[in-house]
């Protein structure tokens, strides 16, 4: 009896060692989500002043259009980009999540047979 004990105290101490680990990697994945989104936006932010600004000083209707065309173009490019850094963000964020998990599930499956 006392060993099961033991094997028991031993599967929870692993269990928690695997959550941790997969803690770890999803905190520093949602860092660098985090981090990517507020560059995104500062640089949003700035292009959306520069163009504000360019457009206030156009002289014509047709240089307004040309301008708005394009930071339409410009921003549309950008998100195109920043979308696909996040996919890839939160996919490499599930990844790292299971990842130590995989362990626990192999030594389940292996012990079910």
């Amino acid at each position: 009896m006392f060993n099961q004990f033991e094997d028991f105290q031993k599967l929870g101490k692993e269990n928690v060692d695997v959550a941790v680990k997969s803690f770890g990697a999803t905190t520093k994945s949602v860092q660098a989500l985090a981090t990517e989104t507020a560059d995104y936006s500062k640089k949003a932010f700035e292009h959306s002043s520069a163009v504000f600004e360019k457009l206030a000083g156009a002289k014509t209707v047709d240089k307004a259009l040309e301008i708005q065309t394009a930071y339409v173009k410009e921003a549309y490019e950008g998100f195109v980009a920043y979308s696909s850094k996040v996919g890839e963000l939160v996919t490499t964020i599930a990844k790292d999540s299971v990842k130590p998990y995989e362990t626990i599930i192999t030594k389940a499956t292996a012990a079910a047979k």
